[in-house]
């Protein structure tokens, strides 16, 4: 017959475990600790990276984005900080700059697109703007998407719809759009036409024709998307924030 063990024994087990979860808690302090000095360190390099590249970092958008990343992979972000080295670089101004521009061409456009425009006619229209002083200074999609996130401040004005891969719509109206609605976003643009019916959302989709009206008729009374009543065959809903990406699309074949 197996003999239990006794108190004596129990408790020395106890003991062991107790020493093995503080030795376990010591390793994990020095562990961190370590990767506070490291990246501490890191952070020192990198602030005499950004002093030696200041120009480069704001002229070429290459090393911009380069330098972004480097940036995220130690935990720091040079366009929330306000204030110390980070304001002195100026990197946080590039952007504010260009989020005012962005405002301004979302503003003198949304009459005809409904507060939604893609990002690359926004990039295409800010370029022109911007104008031949600014001509040095290149701009990116990544720019304009880190542009529009700052925008988020002035509260759910400004935001990005994503239509597909690579793909995005800049919106500068008050409210989100449902699921269902960007559905409808995407579908048009992986079509490549800039246009819709209820048949595609029901017969693509697998919606009932409530469904797909529903979301229809608030992007049209939002003005985001425009009615065509004249194919004989069934309404088409236009929706104006892709007319240069289809216009593009039909030069380039």
């Amino acid at each position: 017959m197996r003999r239990r063990a006794g108190v004596g024994a129990i408790q020395k087990q106890q003991l062991e475990r107790e020493k093995y979860r503080e030795k376990g808690s010591e390793i994990q302090e020095n562990q961190f600790l370590q990767m506070q000095k490291q990246l501490e360190v890191f952070r020192e390099n990198l602030e005499e990276f950004a002093t030696k590249h200041k120009n480069e970092i704001k002229k070429n958008a290459q090393f911009r984005r380069q330098f972004q990343e480097m940036c995220a992979a130690i935990g720091v972000d040079p366009l929330a900080s306000g204030k110390g080295f980070w304001s002195v670089l100026g990197i946080g101004d590039f952007y504010y700059e260009l989020g005012v521009q962005i405002v301004e061409v979302c503003l003198a456009t949304n009459y005809k697109n409904g507060g939604l425009i893609t990002l690359e006619e926004l990039r295409t229209r800010l370029i022109a703007a911007r104008g031949k002083a600014k001509k040095h200074q290149d701009i990116t999609n990544e720019d304009l998407l880190a542009a529009v996130k700052k925008l988020k401040i002035f509260g759910n004005g400004f935001t990005v719809v994503s239509i597909g891969k690579g793909k995005w719509l800049v919106q500068s109206i008050p409210g989100e759009l449902n699921l269902d609605q960007t559905l409808v976003l995407q579908k048009a643009s992986s079509l490549g036409t800039a246009w819709i019916s209820i048949s595609m959302l029901t017969g693509d989709l697998g919606w009932n024709e409530t469904r797909a009206e529903n979301a229809l008729n608030y992007m049209v009374k939002e003005g985001l998307a425009w009615v065509d009543n004249q194919d004989p065959k069934e309404t088409l809903f236009w929706f104006p924030s892709m007319f240069s990406d289809c216009v593009e699309a039909a030069a380039a074949s």
